[in-house]
């Protein structure tokens, strides 16, 4: 019975780490589909600045940090790995008519995968010493 509850314990802090991945996408750079032209220089840049990329980014190392200190952490890369590359994916291939949505897609998918499991990694090593 004790190993059930923690098996659907598990398994809903892994659905809520989905969400709320899938939420910091959305609050970060879903919202943000276009491009800025500057007309001084005569160059388009976007679809998102440097501060969303940032708080992104620090919005991910949090939820990695307090996932990695309460799951194993390869749940918790593949899960916050496959949500966000799944939802920054779906928006910019169906945003992309080049086919280049694939290849950042791939660099999306290294980048949050690798993060997330140095920031898993450091607090269960946190964790470890901390219960001693």
């Amino acid at each position: 019975m004790q190993q059930q509850r923690s098996v659907t314990r598990m398994v809903a802090l892994l659905v809520a780490l989905a969400a709320l991945t899938v939420a910091v996408w959305w609050v970060w750079l879903g919202l943000d589909n276009g491009y800025k032209f500057d007309q001084a220089t005569q160059t388009t840049s976007g679809p998102y600045e440097a501060p969303q990329v940032i708080g992104c980014v620090v919005s991910l190392i949090v939820l990695a940090a307090a996932a990695g200190w309460l799951l194993p952490v390869v749940p918790v890369v593949v899960t916050m790995t496959v949500a966000f590359g799944a939802a920054w994916s779906v928006n910019a291939a169906t945003s992309d008519a080049s086919g280049l949505w694939a290849v950042g897609a791939a660099l999306v998918t290294v980048g949050v995968a690798a993060g997330a499991t140095v920031i898993a990694l450091g607090m269960k090593a946190i964790r470890r010493r901390y219960k001693r």
